[in-house]
């Protein structure tokens, strides 16, 4: 196999180069001449003791260590695959507390307690408060809106959804949403030096929300109430969470079900406006495909990893038990053996397998169906109240080393 055309030192985890692109040109060299290659990097600058990670580029090759984890281990070096240089390693076997850094059987464990929350009963009784607060969001955008029409989508819009959404799920009262808005932001934006946020602020505002959590799991075990937190911590008979379990399980809640919807959205949006025919036909026809064109558009988690077990191959590498492999879902999500033109923004693809929620097996994400149904409300509240919308400026994207994030998306209100 050929070496792949690449700029010298390229590392697609390095949080400088995803601030200004996701490298597309590279993920295809890579797929069609090294689609499982050695990434070298000096040893502890991700935090991690070795010397790089084995980069996994292709759909296929994602699938299949997603769906082995006898063979490719999440809780080894956990699923982050690159940390500040300056987190020590009882900080990162910390998180393997968190469920997203489980193997199994003890992440099955976890799982079938936490999916009580995620029933389509549970997610049918979230509908109609979901509706109301997605056009009240879009509402309130637009009569806020400066003189000349300008917004920022992502603090007007793209936020809020989902934190409420997770807020309600659990019930955390509506004067304590912006706690968990804050924490959640200091917690993935160490990378971005405008934050001003270092690692050890992050690990505060964790722990923060941890505490938060563990406090309103001990309530419920006290005074049992009708709601998701009783039935994940004090359901007699059934299995439950411990405090600090439930504490980590509303941290994950907060990054990946906050932190990567609002991506999505925010992309989602981006993508409409930078494809006007797209916007056209998806206020003229609303199709059930979109929100997972979107997910794979934006594909908001660029990488996740998982560490080998065992001595074994994947695309003709001979992969060393302790090595990393890094699982490059943007890359995969623009496959040309699996997706037709992957480069076209097109919300009617059907089907559409994308890996924007994981690539199958233990870890799929949980929360997929209230992701869908969350970008579904927005958008069709974003088209009946602000179908004129317009870009009014360039997407000012996170400084992240796995997260593909906006934080300013600039646009302006038109009469249609």
């Amino acid at each position: 196999m050929s070496c792949p055309a690449l700029p010298e030192g390229f590392d697609a985890t390095d949080p400088d180069l995803l601030q200004n692109r996701i490298p597309f040109p590279e993920f295809a060299a890579l797929r069609q001449t090294a689609p499982v290659w050695w990434c070298p990097q000096p040893r502890g600058i991700t935090g991690f003791d070795d010397e790089g990670y084995w980069a996994v580029t292709r759909h296929a090759d994602v699938k299949y260590v997603s769906t082995h984890p006898e063979l490719f281990s999440s809780t080894e070096n956990t699923a982050i695959i690159r940390f500040n240089e300056h987190i020590n390693r009882d900080q990162i076997e910390a998180q393997r507390l968190i469920m997203l850094n489980m193997d199994p059987p003890e992440h099955t464990r976890v799982r079938q307690i936490v999916q009580r929350g995620f029933t389509p009963r549970a997610m049918r009784g979230l509908e109609t408060a979901l509706r109301e607060r997605a056009q009240k969001i879009v509402d309130e955008a637009k009569r806020g809106a400066g003189a000349d029409g300008r917004f920022d989508f992502v603090t007007s819009i793209a936020v809020e959804l989902p934190l409420q959404a997770i807020a309600e799920l659990i019930g955390v009262p509506q004067e304590d949403r912006a706690r968990i808005f804050d924490w959640s932001n200091k917690m993935v934006a160490y990378d971005d030096p405008e934050y001003a946020i270092t690692e050890e602020i992050g690990a505060e505002a964790a722990m923060e929300l941890i505490g938060y959590s563990m406090n309103m799991a001990a309530d419920r075990k006290q005074c049992p109430a009708k709601d998701i937190v009783t039935q994940l911590v004090a359901a007699e008979g059934q299995g439950n969470l411990s405090s600090d379990e439930f504490g980590f399980f509303v941290l994950l809640l907060a990054v990946a079900g906050n932190e990567t919807t609002r991506n999505a959205i925010s992309h989602g949006m981006h993508a409409f406006l930078t494809h006007p025919e797209q916007w056209e036909l998806y206020k003229r026809e609303r199709p059930v495909t979109a929100a997972e064109e979107i997910v794979r558009w934006a594909t908001p988690v660029v990488s996740f990893q998982r560490t080998a077990t065992q001595d074994t191959e994947l695309g003709g590498q001979k992969i060393k038990r302790g090595d990393r492999v890094g699982l490059f879902y943007s890359s995969a999500n623009n496959d040309p053996e699996v997706f037709d033109r992957p480069e076209s923004f097109d919300i009617t693809r059907d089907p559409n397998p994308h890996l924007g929620f994981g690539g199958g097996g233990p870890h799929f994400c949980l929360g997929k169906s209230l992701a869908i149904h969350e970008i579904d409300l927005i958008f069709n509240a974003v088209a009946d109240t602000l179908p004129g919308l317009r870009l009014a400026g360039d997407p000012r994207r996170l400084r992240a080393a796995w997260l593909n994030g906006i934080k300013e998306l600039q646009v302006r209100v038109v009469s249609s």
